[in-house]
């Protein structure tokens, strides 16, 4: 049986998206990466579920890398956090190749298990790389997830417009309301 992913958030680029592995309900902190299955279901979120297997390494990995991108978000330009990131980098490189179909890239790794860790700090480093000024945590107040504003003008706020940025908006009419 697959289980589904039960976040409030998915879709965003794979390293958000593990950071978005943790969020609020009813004002208790939620965390996918409690399990295995857990990991199999981040996997199969983002497509890496052919490619990575969700075993016990392979979660403590996941883990420790969402740890350094964490805190890089958290701290941006921090030796330590740059250093803890650039150290689950060091799990994996890309190689270049030439095929029947043109040029490539293949990511190689000592050990696979680093696999879906490395996958994300990489793509955290094409965010950076385009717009790091999109990389954005939701404003309001109770939520921890995080998104890329895509929007055109660069002024999203809200993880969801339906769930976060729906309850600041009638937060702020309560309290304007209850002020009459």
């Amino acid at each position: 049986m697959t289980v589904s992913d039960p976040r409030p958030l998915v879709g965003e680029p794979v390293s958000l998206d593990l950071l978005n592995t943790r969020w609020m309900a009813d004002g208790v902190r939620q965390d996918l990466l409690t399990s295995v299955e857990g990991l199999g279901v981040w996997l199969r979120s983002n497509g890496l579920d052919g490619r990575f297997r969700a075993d016990d390494v392979t979660l403590r990995h996941t883990l420790a890398a969402r740890d350094a991108l964490g805190s890089l978000v958290d701290r941006p330009g921090d030796p330590d956090a740059t250093a803890r990131v650039d150290a689950v980098l060091g799990h994996g490189r890309i190689r270049a190749t030439l095929t029947a179909e043109g040029p490539g890239e293949k990511a190689e790794f000592a050990d696979p298990a680093w696999g879906p860790g490395w996958t994300a700090a990489r793509d955290y480093l094409h965010l950076l790389r385009t717009n790091p000024e999109r990389i954005r945590e939701c404003a309001h107040e109770a939520c921890i997830l995080h998104f890329f504003d895509t929007s055109r003008n660069g002024t999203r706020r809200w993880c969801s417009m339906a769930a976060c940025g729906n309850r600041a908006k009638a937060s702020r009419h309560y309290a304007r309301t209850k002020d009459n």
